[in-house]
């Protein structure tokens, strides 16, 4: 794996994932100037091939239901990083949907 561009809010995000065309773009839920999922929305346009993997420190349903539903392909609490963003990764590239286990007893249907 090989970290192809940094930003440090939604706008640049989507600007560099419309240069870049990365294979995965991890994506905070609190990004300044613009959200992550806002950004995911307007990045699935510039960048339709590219699967996010969304970071946030957000325990809860709605806001990964929201995550998900504007375009990501995996939800991770940052809390849970730790021991799950390598196994997310993993899942989202094989192009399988991925849920931290701090929401997904709640969020089963997400997955």
């Amino acid at each position: 794996m090989r970290i192809v561009g940094v930003a440090s809010d939604g706008l640049e995000a989507i600007q560099k994932a419309g240069e870049l065309q990365p294979d995965l773009i991890l994506l905070d839920v609190g990004l300044p100037k613009m959200n992550g999922i806002e950004a995911a929305r307007r990045i699935r346009v510039v960048a339709p091939q590219s699967k996010i993997l969304f970071l946030s420190q957000e325990i809860d349903v709605e806001v990964a239901q929201a995550a998900l539903s504007e375009g990501g392909h995996g939800y991770v609490v940052k809390s849970d990083a730790g021991y799950e963003l390598s196994a997310a990764v993993e899942a989202v590239m094989q192009g399988k949907k991925f849920v931290s286990r701090s929401v997904r007893g709640d969020t089963s249907h997400l997955q």
